[in-house]
């Protein structure tokens, strides 16, 4: 890529930013529009421009970013959403100690080379201008290379000073949050999966309440056995959706009588296939029936399956928090196949049909789960590479010769060279994330927070392999082909020579994810259009309007491994290419001021995990690291640096040790919870029968509390919005 075309693609980019930023500075400031950009801060119950937010400077946003305290962050999305922030002030910290050695030092090492023009001349490859100020350009043997090798010293171990302090430092984030003297029901319960075959003359309630009681005598509370909702839900469901659709009608009704008639119109829908066939009738009446039917019919459903549908699992709760975490990180039975017990996850986590999973078919599910991940990974590698070779002007000239005339123009030509591959890989990437959820699920996984952990994991890995490893291999294995099948044995170093030429392509990747992404991201034009077509067409009534505005949360299934495929690219072409690393700093910085303004006033977490998602993310900025380490590694031999690029050898080896002594020193603390941690005080006492309540699925609630139905599996108690 020429630089005209380079700064076309940056210039462009900046543009859209700036453009998005006004765009969000516009129309944020309009009352009509607070449940777009202030939908946290709404739930909340606060004022939405509290602090200025409707001020004309389009760089307020900024301020307030800047302003805000990590205790902010907790008040607003929860100690998840101020790990990802250490996780982006990490990033930065790394690519900035890393610029201010590498770009000084190595850019007039490279640019002072002449290793591009002596190639250009001998017309073994193509280079462009950016070129001549990457490693490519020091010749093979130069004692330059050695500057390049210290680099990668000092980039390893910048990385391995910063990732230990933010690891101490979010683990005093998650001890804080968990030594809070609010109420947490989760922490006063422990999941109980694997239970043994009931006995004779026994129920499963007592099965488990004898069991338990005799382990833990003065502190067991009760136990709730779990049973199979499937049936139960279907009902529930039904009748949740028909509440909703008379809810609608009353309010399309009582819509009627303020602009026609005084007695107003009554709403009608046919009873037949998506109500467009059949007789026509009044809807308030229908749904009004239909709500009789299932009321009786969910009561019965109710009955048979906490009798006749309960599982070999269950909840157990104890009277204080220490003895349910002591329980949880205890082997209670000797055959580890049986009476498996964990830390409970938060009711609204709860993955319900996972329970029951047996745990050897877990671990079965596990090895089958990553083996389709596997063949996904390997079947979307051929597509991707495919994609980055093919979508090069020079392969499109090639392979499609008719469209020379159009690629020729100027205009056209710049537009294409510096956009076309990267919005071919990002929407290719968009099909993958649900699929992976729904693997990640199928695990048997008891939680939403860790399913997500699960799903970020195999993403991460798709995309390290399909868009770096893929992207890199597949336009060089075009471009080089010809020279391979001429000299095959030469395939190592023609891959490895060529590794600098992707450098333009990664950092207008950078750019437009940066730019553009966040720039969409600061402004929500899209959430805003959908939420004004739903608002005025569709929604009728408060829970309308509220399920079209609600924000969902920061989506770190798919967001972390996007930051990581960042710092990825970043880390690898730091020393090859320096002029990433400003690039890399842009990205993580305005993402870090964007978000910040999304966790403070727009997202709203769905979980919370206490910062357990970290580990996950140490272990794969390793991952990116050691990546980073072989490929220089590689790169050294293919520049013909002899012995002395065997010096690269122990930044591998340590950078897995550095990763053993973290996982040794701190991962016990994020996996259970430590004792003194959950002996703290807490601001009341706890009313025990609300949080035992509060783990009671809402399709198995009841409201009548003298009925005894429920005794078989748990205490008729009505769920509670409070559990001091």
């Amino acid at each position: 890529m020429e630089f005209s075309s380079f700064f076309t693609s940056l210039g462009t980019s900046f543009l859209i930013f700036v453009v998005l930023m006004l765009l969000f500075t516009w129309l944020s400031r309009k009352p009509g529009n607070s449940f777009v950009y202030f939908p946290n801060r709404i739930l909340k119950g606060l004022d939405p421009w509290d602090g200025g937010s409707r001020s004309r400077n389009p760089f307020a946003w900024i301020r307030e970013a800047l302003s805000s305290s990590e205790q902010d962050v907790i008040n607003m999305s929860g100690v998840d959403a101020a790990v990802y922030f250490v996780f982006l002030s990490t990033a930065v910290a790394i690519l900035v100690l890393s610029g201010l050695v590498l770009l000084p030092v190595l850019l007039p090492v490279a640019a002072t080379d002449d290793n591009v023009k002596i190639q250009k001349a001998k017309g073994n490859q193509t280079f462009s201008d950016v070129d001549k100020l990457l490693m490519g350009n020091v010749k093979g043997g130069s004692p330059r290379l050695w500057a390049f090798l210290i680099a990668t010293y000092w980039v390893s171990l910048v990385t391995y000073f910063l990732l230990w302090k933010a690891y101490v430092h979010v683990s005093g984030l998650r001890a804080n949050a968990l030594m809070s003297p609010e109420v947490k029901p989760e922490q006063f319960a422990v999941l109980v999966r694997d239970i043994p075959p009931v006995p004779e003359g026994q129920t499963r309630k007592e099965q488990v309440d004898s069991y338990f009681k005799s382990i833990y005598p003065e502190t067991f509370y009760r136990s709730m056995v779990v049973t199979n909702n499937k049936e139960v839900n279907k009902i529930y469901k039904e009748l949740e959706g028909y509440k909703k659709k008379l809810a609608h009608a009353e309010a399309v009704y009582d819509e009627s009588k303020k602009t026609g008639k005084p007695e107003g119109l009554r709403p009608s829908i046919r009873t037949g296939p998506l109500g467009i066939v059949g007789r026509k009738v009044d809807s308030i009446e229908h749904y009004n029936e239909k709500i009789k039917e299932l009321i009786p019919k969910l009561e019965a459903e109710q009955k048979v399956t906490l009798r006749e549908n309960q599982q070999a699992c269950a909840f157990a709760f104890f009277t204080n928090t220490v003895t349910a975490a002591s329980a949880a990180q205890s082997l209670h039975a000797q055959m580890v196949d049986t009476w498996t017990v964990m830390e409970a996850p938060e009711p609204r986590q709860i993955i319900w049909s996972n329970l029951k999973i047996k745990f050897f078919q877990r671990i079965i599910r596990q090895y089958v789960v990553c083996f389709i991940v596997a063949l996904t990974i390997l079947f979307y590698m051929i597509p991707i590479g495919f994609i980055s070779a093919l979508t090069t002007l020079d392969n499109l000239k090639k392979l499609l010769p008719f469209l020379k005339p159009i690629v020729n123009i100027v205009a056209v030509k710049t537009v294409l060279e510096a956009y076309l591959p990267q919005i071919a890989l990002i929407v290719f990437l968009a099909l993958l994330p649900k699929l992976l959820l729904a693997l990640s699920k199928a695990e048997g996984i008891p939680s939403v927070g860790h399913a997500v952990r699960a799903t970020s994991g195999k993403y991460f890995y798709f995309i390290i392999l399909n868009v770096f490893i893929g992207v890199t291999l597949g336009g060089t294995l075009f471009s080089t082909f010809k020279s391979i099948e001429k000299e095959p044995n030469s395939i190592v170093s023609l891959l490895a020579s060529s590794l600098p030429g992707n450098a333009t392509f990664f950092l207008t990747f950078v750019a437009l994810k940066f730019f553009v992404g966040y720039g969409l991201e600061l402004s929500r034009i899209v959430p805003l259009i959908i939420f004004h077509l739903k608002k005025k067409y569709l929604c009728k009534t408060e829970a309308e309007l509220k399920e079209a505005w609600f924000p969902g949360d920061l989506g770190y299934a798919t967001r972390i491994p996007g930051d990581m495929l960042v710092i990825t690219i970043v880390l690898c072409y730091s020393v090859i290419a320096p002029l990433i690393i400003p690039f890399g700093v842009v990205y993580f910085g305005l993402g870090w001021l964007v978000l910040r303004n999304q966790a403070l006033k727009v997202y709203a977490p769905s979980f919370e995990t206490y910062g357990r998602m970290w580990p996950h993310i140490h272990t794969r900025f390793i991952a990116a690291l050691v990546l980073y380490q072989v490929t220089m590694f590689g790169y050294f031999g293919v520049k013909k640096f002899s012995f002395r690029s065997l010096l690269l050898i122990p930044l591998p080896i340590l950078s897995l040790l550095f990763a053993n002594v973290c996982r040794k020193k701190f991962y016990r603390s994020f996996s259970d919870t430590a004792l003194e941690v959950a002996c703290r005080e807490l601001k009341e006492i706890p009313n025990m029968e609300r949080i035992y309540g509060s783990f009671i699925p809402p399709n198995l609630s009841s409201e009548k509390a003298d009925d005894d139905h429920f005794e078989d599996c748990l205490s008729q108690v009505s769920r509670a919005g409070s559990f001091a």
